[in-house]
């Protein structure tokens, strides 16, 4: 099992925790909302968990550019 962080708006790989047991208090999962966690965390076929979090590319031109907040995905 793998839990893989991705950036929602450009898709890239952001990390990876290739452990067999990992625990999810310590990962902070439990101070997410429920809806949060439905828009955040996928449970894959294969067993892995893949994360839609944020580059730090992707922070950076939200900080310069607020209106992109609007937007889904600004990066295609």
């Amino acid at each position: 099992m793998a839990i893989i962080y991705n950036c929602r708006h450009c898709g890239s790989e952001i990390g990876r925790l290739n452990q067999r047991f990992i625990d999810t208090l310590q990962l902070g999962w439990n101070h997410l909302s429920l809806e949060d966690r439905k828009k955040m965390i996928h449970y894959e076929p294969n067993g892995d968990v893949s994360i839609q979090s944020i580059c730090e590319d992707c922070q950076e031109t939200l900080g310069r550019y607020p209106e992109y907040h609007e937007l889904d995905f600004f990066i295609h």
